[in-house]
């Protein structure tokens, strides 16, 4: 068993997204991502499906030259190699559900 609370130690950055691994499975790698309100990740796209779940807050989730606006407890699917990028509306906690195939420091990438 494996455990872990993403309401934990949560700390909001004044110059970037806060990016940490919460868990890792045999299959998945679970990643906490924190934003300040006006935080970005620049549009992206990863090589493997991945799944968000928005924990807190309200962002922005743009995909295909569409904006959806994600509010806590919202969960989106998203296939791989589909670009993607998120504007934090307000203060907000994601929980990103990666392959365990992926990188985290891709992730880490996408914010500097």
């Amino acid at each position: 068993m494996k455990y872990t609370n993403i309401l934990k130690d949560i700390i909001y950055n004044d110059a970037k997204v806060a990016i940490s691994v919460l868990l890792e499975t045999d299959t998945t790698k679970e990643i906490r991502i924190v934003f300040k309100a006006g935080q970005l990740m620049k549009k992206h796209q990863t090589p493997f499906p991945i799944t968000v779940e928005m924990v807190d807050g309200e962002l922005d989730f743009g995909v295909e030259n569409q904006v959806h606006k994600l509010v806590k407890g919202d969960l989106v699917a998203l296939d791989g190699g589909v670009p993607h990028d998120l504007t934090a509306k307000t203060n907000a906690i994601v929980r990103l559900t990666l392959s365990k195939l992926d990188s985290v420091q891709r992730v880490k990438n996408v914010e500097n």
